[in-house]
């Protein structure tokens, strides 16, 4: 089964919910996504980058690591009360219309 964004953090918000702690401080937050972008960010260059893993380095996917990120970006706007699935229509429409011109277009049937 899909799940809308709107499931997401409804989702998201009811396993918080279950904790006495809550959610974060948003600076505490802004934190641990930072982390855990450096996390993605090493999985890649493990991949694709010149610095290979070591023997003793955990073996983790890109998949997860973006999953990380993806939850802790959740959580940061539900403790905001920030609705992701408009903040993705508000920013589509500003690539729809602001920058459709900004990069070289693919040819109509290709």
């Amino acid at each position: 089964m899909e799940k809308t964004m709107r499931q997401m953090q409804h989702e998201v918000d009811e396993y918080i919910g279950q904790f006495k702690e809550g959610y974060f401080s948003p600076l505490a937050m802004l934190a641990r996504l930072t982390e855990e972008l450096g996390e993605l960010a090493r999985e890649v260059n493990h991949y694709y980058g010149e610095k290979p893993k070591k023997k003793t380095e955990q073996e983790k996917t890109i998949q997860e690591e973006l999953g990380d990120l993806l939850f802790v970006l959740i959580c940061m706007a539900n403790s905001l009360r920030i609705d992701l699935q408009e903040a993705h229509d508000t920013v589509m429409h500003k690539f729809q219309t602001r920058d459709r011109d900004r990069w070289t277009r693919k040819e109509e049937g290709r």
